[in-house]
């Protein structure tokens, strides 16, 4: 491991209490002890570039999502083969009677009866059940754990987060940013982290738009201003998929701009994010309500979702403000059903990260 102050490559018997033997200097985060890739030098190099160079602020959820050293996602699976007391008392049922029988008689008999046990015997001991399995995923560190070094091993020893981390924890303070005089359009948001990013580069100020932060419910759509253009933020889950279609129901003429994170950029993606949630919607719901293919649409039937908070901060903030202005240059008789992470322009400014097909809008 490398010392964070001095630069000296360090053995374990010289980093021993979390102290460099060069210059005796403290650092935050200990590998052996918090896990691999926990060091200070990752999370300052990850934190420099998600803040792009210390122009954006971003929050401790989306620096968890590019901090992480690993994510899986196991699907759910039924049970398999025969329970023990079932298997047992059925080979229990044949074999006895069938050891009875060779104890009584003699001759080819008494072996065939033997024989018949011990097959029993052998088969109900071999065969094994494996029981059902729910889906689940697997992020490490764990959000909370991660969470926990940067408030606390990190702000110990540095007296606050990394520069350009804002904590967007139940008790933080978040940055407040309104709208400049009456807001254009409005930003939907259904991701709290999301909500903080925008809020602490004051983008809704910048982009003179109004911010909404609710859950993708249908019965939170009240909060949304009416008569004005609505930009929908949302993850890649059935609730997202299904927020859009739902409010240009709820608000015929409205423009509604989907700019949240589409299923097909991370389905099939190695290395994006995803999670398992207990969400039940019926795959034919999606097919027609949202548009989904069948793949993306079973696909979140069985609980499947991926993050918007995973996307790279800087392709997100870009991603946000292409989303606003096709919403304002959209006409209300003709609403685009989606926009932003689904249709990069091709002509994106240099240094925003703009991918060239919408499977690369979560690459880290």
């Amino acid at each position: 491991m490398i010392c964070p102050h001095c630069a000296e490559q360090l053995t374990a018997r010289q980093r021993t209490g979390q102290q460099c033997a060069h210059c005796r200097h403290r650092f935050a985060l200990e590998p052996r002890v918090h896990g691999r890739g926990m060091h200070d030098l990752r999370i300052r190099r990850i934190a420099e570039r998600a803040t792009d160079g210390g122009r954006l602020k971003v929050t401790v959820t989306q620096l968890w999502y590019l901090c992480r050293t690993s994510s899986y996602v196991w699907d759910a699976q039924p049970a398999r083969g025969i329970r023990a007391g079932v298997r047992w008392a059925v080979a229990l049922g044949i074999a006895l009677p069938a050891l009875a029988v060779g104890l009584r008689v003699q001759g080819w008999a008494a072996a065939l009866g033997v024989t018949i046990t011990v097959i029993a015997v052998v088969v109900a001991s071999s065969l094994r059940h494996r029981p059902a399995s729910a889906a689940r995923w697997s992020v490490s560190p764990t959000e909370s754990v991660f969470r926990q070094l940067m408030t606390g091993p990190w702000q110990h020893t540095y007296g606050e987060l990394p520069p350009g981390v804002v904590d967007d924890g139940p008790r933080a303070t978040e940055p407040r940013a309104s709208a400049a005089g009456r807001p254009r359009a409005v930003l939907l948001c259904t991701d709290h982290a999301v909500a903080v990013f925008l809020r602490a580069n004051d983008v809704p100020k910048r982009l003179r738009v109004g911010l909404v932060e609710s859950p993708p419910h249908i019965a939170h759509l009240a909060d949304v201003p009416a008569g004005l253009p609505v930009v929908v933020l949302h993850d890649a889950s059935a609730l997202g998929a299904l927020l859009a279609p739902l409010l240009r129901l709820a608000r015929p003429g409205t423009v509604v701009v989907d700019a949240g994170l589409p299923v097909t950029a991370v389905r099939t993606r190695r290395g994006a994010v995803h999670r398992v949630s207990d969400t039940s919607v019926d795959a034919a719901d999606l097919r027609s309500v949202a548009g989904l293919s069948e793949a993306d649409a079973a696909w979140l039937a069985r609980g499947h979702w991926s993050p918007l908070a995973a996307v790279p901060p800087r392709r997100l903030e870009w991603a946000v403000t292409a989303a606003v202005a096709r919403a304002l240059a959209a006409r209300p008789a003709e609403p685009r059903p989606t926009d932003g992470f689904l249709s990069w322009p091709a002509d994106a400014p240099a240094g925003t990260d703009g991918p060239s097909s919408t499977k690369e809008a979560t690459s880290g």
